[in-house]
């Protein structure tokens, strides 16, 4: 009994000698490519910052009346074009011709005056030849002929002042444009300067946007920009910054940036939304831009995955990036567009590492 025991223990030992013989002759398993999303770099608008931004007229201008008075008439509105001289609004004129009129007589009753001192000093000088009136009394006799004179030039000023008056109760373009904004309306009583109407001057159009105290340090007159408007996204036209407010808004805290738009007129309209865009980089070409899931932190830097088209395999390349965006950043020294980077799931992987590239909706990629 005790001989079969050692000889089924025997058997099994044999046995486990053997499987291990059996397996060593199989090649153990290679590790399979694993499945990485990648991009390539795009176009380095990571890097320019975009602000919101209203299309203004080049030049705007506040229309008022240079009188005060009742507002008799509006004869525009709101987005009317007009042409230099059209009449926009009218003033009661009343009182002004009155006081026009009253001008009037007090020059007539001046030029009186001043006819009856001439008389007086043509007669009183010929007696002086006589010496049948004494030299003081003709001195006199001349300076009241003066005197009426000066009343008659200042009696033909006022008149010219009031005449103008009644005139300036007619509100006229300074120039061609459209009626941008509209701030009276008719029967109301308006003072001298008070704002009436803000025409929009025909030609060119500018992008207004409004920047922080931190960015405005980096933006200076004649930095170039691309607006694009938010109705036709991916059509930009070039800009150059043609001015920057130099004291920050007291509400906003922001300071107000006017960009000159190079596009053919009709390109944009006014009061239409859109967007600047500003770069540091004078070669925006040379600017590209990767997810931010992309990069990785390694001992010397920033750096990403780029494949190696021809193995398939991984290496890790360091790289200079540009200021951070809301989900890229742009890449301005180290990898170039058109290469294959990883971008997502870095931290899962090591250089040298083989890869299989995918897209986003996982199908392969051909390198």
């Amino acid at each position: 009994m005790r001989c079969s025991r050692v000889g089924v223990l025997g058997g099994i030992l044999g046995l486990a000698l053997v499987l291990p013989g059996c397996g060593g002759g199989e090649a153990t398993p290679t590790e399979q490519a694993r499945p990485v999303l990648v991009v390539q770099p795009g176009r380095g608008d990571a890097g320019a910052a975009s602000y919101a931004a209203e299309i203004r007229a080049r030049t705007e201008t506040a229309l008022s009346f240079r009188v005060g008075g009742n507002v008799l008439e509006r004869r525009v509105d709101v987005g009317d074009a007009v042409r230099q001289g059209d009449v926009l609004a009218v003033l009661d004129a009343g009182d002004l011709q009155a006081q026009a009129r009253a001008a009037g007589a007090q020059l007539a009753a001046a030029e009186a005056e001043l006819a009856r001192a001439r008389a007086d000093q043509a007669r009183f000088a010929s007696l002086g030849k006589d010496r049948l009136v004494s030299r003081s009394t003709i001195d006199a006799q001349n300076a009241a002929a003066t005197a009426a004179q000066a009343q008659v030039n200042a009696a033909r000023a006022s008149l010219q002042v009031a005449g103008n008056q009644a005139a300036y109760t007619q509100l006229r373009a300074p120039r061609a444009g459209v009626v941008a904004a509209r701030h009276v309306e008719a029967g109301q009583v308006v003072a001298p300067g008070q704002p009436v109407f803000t025409l929009a001057g025909d030609g060119g159009r500018e992008a207004v946007f409004a920047v922080s105290e931190a960015a405005v340090a980096g933006i200076q007159p004649g930095q170039p920009v691309e607006v694009e408007a938010w109705s036709r996204p991916g059509r930009r036209w070039s800009g150059r910054v043609r001015e920057v407010a130099p004291a920050a808004d007291p509400a906003s805290r922001t300071f107000a940036v006017r960009a000159a738009l190079d596009a053919p007129a009709g390109s944009f309209q006014l009061g239409q939304s859109a967007r600047v865009f500003m770069t540091a980089s004078r070669d925006r070409d040379a600017v590209v831009a990767v997810p931010l899931a992309a990069i990785q932190r390694v001992a010397t830097g920033p750096a990403v995955y780029v494949i190696d088209r021809k193995t398939s395999t991984l290496r890790l390349q360091p790289v200079q990036l540009g200021p951070f965006g809301e989900d890229s950043v742009p890449v301005t020294r180290g990898i170039r567009a058109g290469e294959w980077v990883v971008a997502a799931g870095g931290h899962l992987l090591q250089a040298g590492q083989k890869v299989r590239a995918v897209d986003r909706d996982n199908r392969p990629v051909r390198l």
